[in-house]
């Protein structure tokens, strides 16, 4: 009677341990079209489709992975303007009715869909990801390439709108030290912590320059690694964490002290941002989420031209 009641409740046990895996589908912050196709139909699983429509076509309702759920980066909610800067992070409570409205709970695991065209469009992806992250969500994964891979993967697609299956359970848990503003940018820039924009080479050294952006230049003490060297385009797929690494290293970037990725509005610092933190898994690295636009919103803080 006594080993019966051992071996049922070890059978307890495991079926619990099953439970709480099926929850946490994976670490890995980009999963393959293998991995995906694998997990299709999975309970926990909510898939974000988050491409954007081009001119009057919706790549959505011309296919894709199915039970996808569209949830387009641009007109979404997944950015807002606030004090008249462009691309930030919505208010907390504004982005968490978002998140529920896709269906999506706590113990949901969540895959995000860009097109994978190239690695402005990708950093989409990453940006939506980040906003995860920073709401303390840390089951989020990115399907690496986007629906581009998938595509060449041979994997299914389908017309069918798929819709969330109702109001999610998502709660905030706000993580500020994934965030960096103005005040953390003056602090990087008196100490040893290291700025990295991620825009182009143009725009670092003060010959181009976005309609957000009032000045040409930079931030004080910042180096440049070009967002478009973490992603390659004809693969498609994300930078390895060894290439990762070997940009940090070109650049001659420390994280002993931190790091802050900035770009225009926090868009493209958000690829470097998942390249340094989640691919090659430095500690301690922040996305400014004003980025330029903001910085310069104020001609009393200073930009250097290269």
């Amino acid at each position: 009677m006594k080993s019966l009641l051992i071996s049922a409740l070890a059978g307890l046990v495991v079926a619990f341990s099953g439970v709480a895996q099926a929850e946490r589908l994976t670490d890995q912050p980009l999963v393959d079209s293998q991995w995906l196709k694998d997990h299709l139909g999975n309970q926990s699983l909510v898939v974000l489709d988050i491409r954007d429509k081009v001119k009057d076509q919706d790549p959505y309702a011309e296919g894709h992975v199915p039970s996808a759920i569209s949830a387009r980066y641009s007109d979404s909610g997944w950015r807002t303007t606030v004090n008249g800067i462009p691309g930030m992070l919505p208010p907390k409570e504004e982005i968490e009715k978002l998140v529920q409205s896709l269906g999506i709970d706590n113990d949901s695991h969540v895959v995000v869909i860009p097109a994978g065209t190239n690695a402005s469009e990708f950093g989409g992806a990453t940006r939506v990801y980040w906003t995860f992250k920073v709401l303390g969500f840390d089951n989020v994964s990115i399907l690496d390439g986007g629906y581009g891979a998938w595509s060449k993967a041979g994997g299914e697609l389908t017309r069918e709108a798929s819709a969330p299956k109702g109001a999610g359970d998502f709660k905030a848990n706000f993580r500020p030290e994934l965030l960096a503003e103005v005040k953390e940018v003056q602090d990087a820039i008196a100490s040893d912590t290291n700025l990295i924009d991620a825009r182009s080479v143009a725009q670092f050294i003060g010959k181009e320059k976005t309609n957000t952006v009032q000045s040409l230049g930079t931030v004080p003490t910042a180096v440049n690694v070009n967002f478009d060297k973490f992603y390659h385009a004809d693969k498609p797929g994300f930078a390895s964490k060894e290439e990762v690494a070997a940009l940090v290293k070109a650049a001659g970037v420390s994280d002993e002290k931190g790091i802050i990725t900035f770009c225009n509005t926090g868009h493209l610092a958000s690829i470097a941002w998942f390249g340094l933190s989640e691919v090659e898994g430095l500690k301690n690295v922040r996305l400014y989420d004003g980025s330029m636009s903001e910085w310069t919103a104020d001609p009393t803080r200073q930009v250097v031209v290269n």
